[in-house]
């Protein structure tokens, strides 16, 4: 598998912010507003247990430039089959979260084309041409992908600026509006775990400078600080744009928004935001379509590179793209997106949404234990703090699957096992040792 290294810190960087800033961030403000000033400190926990798988990647990265990403991390520490499992867990995850965002782009289309609404097949084939139209840009090659990536996460992040800068204005001009509509909700541990959970959510993508890790121009030195930089960006934007309307709204009509950053605009500032505020959610799902894109083909190419897929889904096309993986992962999101606009399964596809961000933890889990293991066998020697920190990685990713609904585990855990069949049967064909088979 030939590879070009054309991903500099920029595109790097842009990756991890594209795809942590997808468009659930436009909605944050009226979700987290019924937790009142428990959001912040949900958010706090959030921010440092995700600085903490931050600094995990960015630490067996350093050590490990050569690497796809937590694949070969956790190969390195405990062998192919938990790899696999690791890995199959997040690709379900990545192409089931594909879908998702193809289907909340759609609808800020049809706010701009009402057309699309007058047939109900026309959504799903909107959405369907999105899916592959980011198969197409991704098969010009990473370097194509990544320009594309600069570009909409640029433009995704300008609306989040404008908020923080609002509230700021707001700090100095007026800073007695900070205190009409401070929240009442009364502190509670139990709704700090609950702003966790929904936190996170918004910040999965934090290891996705290390996947690309053959594309990535002196990886030694990018990928950690694009790991540590695009954490720390998306980070402060979100916390920047959750505090300034949950101070500036009343709690009550902030629930009751469907578009938090468009009332806040409108109630402080004259003119029309809900038609500017839906051309940057439309730009910012695009990016991270285009970006999550790029990570499921290169997942595939790995796990394909590795034996634990066909091999022939690892080979790359002239502009050095994993062609057959990218086209197999917009058929199995195309399939998804299409079951998801059936009627009588939508509860079923919102509850495989739930399911697909559990299924990212255990790669998290599994990288952090790796660095332990690695450090214990002398081939990655890290600092008593990182291993402080891989230790609260464990701790604060096990916390929250015990926050998850028993349905949503048990789904979990059968998308799960369904990986193990795949695993053998591409491990047997390409003459690989099996653990555990006789």
């Amino acid at each position: 598998m030939s590879t070009a290294r054309t991903l500099g810190l920029g595109m790097t960087t842009a990756l991890v912010v594209g795809n942590i800033i997808g468009m659930g961030i436009f909605m944050m403000p009226a979700s987290l507003a019924p937790y009142g000033l428990n959001a912040l400190t949900g958010w706090g926990l959030t921010v440092v247990g995700c600085l903490c798988v931050a600094l995990v990647y960015a630490t067996v990265a350093r050590r490990f430039p050569q690497d796809d990403g937590p694949y070969d991390y956790t190969l390195r520490a405990f062998g192919p089959a938990t790899a696999f499992v690791g890995m199959w867990c997040y690709w379900v995850s990545v192409w089931v979260a594909n879908a998702a965002i193809a289907i909340g782009v759609v609808g800020y289309v049809i706010y701009f084309v009402p057309a699309l609404k007058a047939n109900p097949l026309l959504p799903p084939v909107c959405a369907l041409g999105l899916i592959w139209l980011f198969v197409l840009v991704n098969l010009r090659g990473a370097r194509t992908a990544g320009w594309v990536q600069v570009l909409t996460t640029l433009l995704k992040v300008l609306p989040q600026i404008a908020v923080v800068l609002l509230g700021l204005w707001i700090l100095f001009r007026q800073p007695g509006l900070y205190r009409e509509h401070v929240p009442t909700t009364p502190g509670s541990l139990h709704d700090v775990i609950a702003v966790s959970t929904q936190t996170l959510f918004a910040m999965l993508g934090i290891e996705c400078a290390t996947i690309p890790a053959m594309r990535v121009v002196d990886p030694e030195r990018n990928i950690p600080r694009a790991t540590l930089a695009g954490t720390l960006i998306a980070a402060a934007l979100y916390i920047g744009i959750s505090v300034v309307p949950l101070l500036l709204i009343p709690q009550d009509e902030l629930a009751r928004s469907s578009a938090p950053f468009a009332d806040l605009f409108e109630r402080l500032l004259a003119g029309h935001w809900g038609g500017v505020l839906a051309a940057f959610v439309l730009i910012s799902g695009l990016g991270a379509l285009n970006g999550w894109t790029l990570v499921v083909g290169e997942v595939t190419g790995t796990l394909a590179q590795h034996g634990a897929f066909p091999r022939w889904l690892a080979r790359e096309n002239a502009h050095h793209a994993p062609a057959r993986a990218l086209v197999l992962a917009g058929i199995v999101a195309s399939a998804i997106l299409l079951l998801s606009y059936s009627g009588s399964v939508a509860k079923l596809f919102e509850l495989l949404i739930t399911v697909a961000v559990y299924l990212t933890l255990p790669v998290y889990v599994t990288s952090a234990i790796a660095v332990m293991r690695l450090r214990r066998l002398g081939a990655a020697p890290a600092s008593r703090s990182v291993v402080a920190a891989a230790v609260l990685a464990v701790l604060y990713c096990v916390g929250l699957l015990y926050s998850a609904r028993p349905l949503e585990l048990a789904l979990g855990m059968v998308l799960a096992v369904s990986g193990i069949p795949v695993y053998l049967v591409c491990t047997r064909a390409a003459g690989r040792a099996v653990p555990g088979a006789s």
